[in-house]
């Protein structure tokens, strides 16, 4: 698979509110820097860092399948009108350092909700850094090289804990060892104590999932996060 390249902000400002510049201009001819401004530099301190949905994911909609049909499903509705209103709140959300954890069986539609998260902060103009957890442990292990032009490990470590959303799919699938839960905890506890947000999900329940990625760091994403179980069969091999 090629290297993710970062998305960059559209040209217009992804709040209407200047001309693309970062600053508005008043009538009076003095300029303030606009909204935007401060996010437009957030995003570029996160070269290195993957910030792009998989392809699979990046035309996910609550108007298309299957976000579509988990709406009509009763076993789902709830959980989708949550993430619509966590979308529809994202502002505040995102300031205060909120974030969703889905968990639930294999291919009850976690990873694309949490996509369709992602997907909305970014074009909302967010900094966001996209992982699984066995591709972000791969990318942590490749800091260790010290090959020409690769960030270091504190710089990987420092752009992953101040993008504006991180979102980890498939959090407890790498066995487990020492390494794995320091990895970890130091990121979801620098994000706890910088009040940023974090999207997870697993196919672990509670107590699995403490028993795979440690008891510290579940009761870390248990503040941070709101809880949402999902249930159902598989989609992926719906008809």
């Amino acid at each position: 698979m090629p290297s993710a390249r970062i998305q960059e902000l559209p040209r217009s400002c992804p709040l209407g509110k200047c001309d693309g510049s970062g600053w508005i201009v008043d009538d009076d001819d003095l300029a303030r820097p606009c909204g935007c401004r401060e996010r437009r530099i957030a995003q570029a301190r996160t070269r290195g860092v993957r910030t792009v949905l998989p392809t699979k994911y990046q035309g996910v909609s609550f108007d298309r399948p299957p976000v579509a049909d988990m709406v009509r499903d009763p076993l789902t509705r709830d959980v989708v009108e949550i993430v619509r209103a966590f979308i529809d709140d994202l502002d505040t959300n995102v300031a205060e350092g909120r974030g969703l954890w889905f968990e639930g069986t294999v291919g009850t539609g976690k990873t694309t909700l949490a996509m369709l998260v992602s997907k909305r902060a970014i074009e909302a103009g967010y900094s966001a850094a996209i992982y699984s957890l066995p591709r972000l442990l791969a990318r942590i292990r490749r800091t260790y090289d010290g090959e020409a032009g690769e960030l270091s490990y504190l710089e990987f470590f420092r752009r992953l804990t101040s993008v504006d959303l991180l979102h980890i799919d498939d959090l407890g699938a790498e066995k487990r060892s020492d390494w794995v839960l320091e990895q970890l905890y130091a990121i979801v506890d620098e994000r706890y104590a910088s009040n940023r947000s974090i999207v997870v999900t697993t196919n672990l329940d509670h107590e699995q999932l403490k028993e795979q990625i440690g008891e510290r760091t579940v009761s870390r994403l248990a503040q941070m996060c709101e809880p949402l179980p999902m249930h159902g069969t598989d989609r992926r091999w719906a008809a």
